[in-house]
């Protein structure tokens, strides 16, 4: 194992980047001589690690108060469900806000039956430390790929990169795309960081970097279409971008659509509130979610598929749609 891989198992409430400078500074030696974070560990080195008892340290992720639905796991790889409302990785303005990356770490110390009293005291028994392989927004629901060791990080991001794994989304969009069942078509538009608003993207057709994303229909109603979307690249709301620049945005997203939640009052023709009750929204997140993931079994040829169940809001709106908007 190498040296910051140990060192990671052994303070898992410490970050990956804080150790590897502690090594690079000398105050984690091997055997008493300096050496550097990648170094291969061998059976029988003493390693001596030196914290400053008022050493600056970084914040551990903040885990939910609620446990992550583990979907499929083996001795290399977990999926999980996220939930809306979650931030794959802390917030760089809200650190103290909950993560999904916290609530791994809390997952693994559970499994080890540890309670570190300071991130700079030592772990026993820690199996993994979890590694996300990719990201979904903050509101987007649905299946994540969550690496339990350093090799299965890089052969799954290898494969990311080499085009076999493959997600599958549900959005929901405003407007009846125009496909017919059992057709597709490939949205091939470059995308590109919104230098005139910050964190948002664009179609930059000038200098932006290549991005396709397959669309099938899933379910169609009058007014909306519930879209199959297949990201063949992976951009920064890459679905989101391409299909508002197609005309045919999310119908929940108040950064690249025009509404920031869904009431049953917006689409149900003749729809009448009860005196004296408040209307609540169906749902108050995008109308994206993460349904289905197939990647390669690491270490094997093997396929490996996963699937999310709908959330109880977004099943609730299609359900809704399906009544009052049918087709």
């Amino acid at each position: 194992m190498e040296l910051d891989e140990f060192l990671c198992l052994s303070f898992p409430l410490l970050t990956k980047g804080f150790l590897r400078r502690q090594v690079r500074d000398g105050k984690i030696l091997v055997d008493g001589q300096r050496t550097i974070p990648s170094q291969r560990l061998r059976w029988s080195q003493v390693i001596l690690i030196d914290f400053d008892e008022d050493e600056v340290v970084p914040e551990a992720p903040v885990a939910p108060s609620f446990s992550i639905p583990v979907l499929y796991e083996d001795e290399h790889v977990l999926a999980v469900d996220k939930p809306a409302d979650l931030a794959a990785e802390p917030e760089r303005w809200a650190r103290g806000n909950a993560s999904l990356s916290g609530a791994l770490l809390s997952l693994a110390l559970e499994r080890a039956d540890a309670e570190p009293d300071s991130p700079l005291t030592p772990t026993e028994g820690l199996d993994f430390r979890p590694r996300l392989v990719h990201r979904l927004d903050k509101d987007t629901t649905g299946v994540v790929l969550v690496a339990k060791t350093l090799e299965a990080e890089r052969e799954l991001r290898a494969a990311f990169e080499n085009g076999t794994v493959h997600k599958h989304y549900l959005a929901l969009v405003e407007g009846e795309y125009p496909l017919a069942d059992g057709e597709s078509e490939i949205i091939d538009l470059p995308i590109g960081p919104d230098e005139k608003k910050s964190g948002r993207m664009r179609v930059d057709r000038a200098d932006g970097k290549p991005s396709q994303t397959r669309v099938s229909i899933e379910q169609r109603f009058n007014g909306y279409t519930l879209v199959r979307c297949e990201p063949l690249t992976g951009r920064t709301h890459q679905i989101r971008v391409h299909m508002r620049e197609v005309g045919f945005p999310l119908v929940v997203d108040p950064v690249y659509g025009r509404h920031k939640s869904l009431s049953l009052s917006e689409f149900k023709p003749g729809y009448r509130k009860k005196r004296g009750h408040q209307e609540l929204p169906l749902i108050t997140r995008l109308t994206l979610h993460a349904r289905r993931i197939e990647f390669p079994r690491v270490g094997t040829h093997e396929s490996v598929v996963v699937e999310s169940p709908l959330p109880k809001d977004f099943e609730r709106v299609l359900k809704q749609m399906a009544k009052v908007r049918a087709r």
